[in-house]
């Protein structure tokens, strides 16, 4: 049985010698990534308390720097980058949709 853990406990993947622990460690970084999820949209929620103008929700220069920048780091680790591009132009657009919801809320 592997010995080497990493994320929450699990075996680190050049580890794994079955399947279960393959399914338990995605299932742990999924875990860790919904919770990372959760904290970028408490920033969002704060942005919406903090930014002055409803005009200001939306920063299309930040938008592109941010998804250069995971561009950038997907490259330096090996994640294929048109995904993670992907995934981020979504996560963005999600964000600045929730952002414009909760800053109504917050003045409405």
């Amino acid at each position: 049985m592997s010995t080497a853990k990493s994320v929450a406990g699990t075996v680190d993947p050049a580890s794994c010698e079955s399947m279960a622990e393959v399914r338990e460690g995605v299932d742990a970084v999924d875990r860790a990534l919904v919770e990372l999820m959760a904290r970028r949209f408490r920033y969002m929620e704060a942005a919406a308390r903090i930014k002055p103008s409803r005009e200001t929700v939306r920063d299309e220069a930040r938008k592109a720097d941010v998804i250069a920048h995971v561009k950038a780091h997907a490259a330096e680790l090996g994640v294929p980058v048109p995904l993670a591009a992907a995934l981020w132009e979504m996560l963005v657009e999600s964000s600045i949709a929730y952002e414009f919801v909760r800053y109504d809320e917050m003045r409405g």
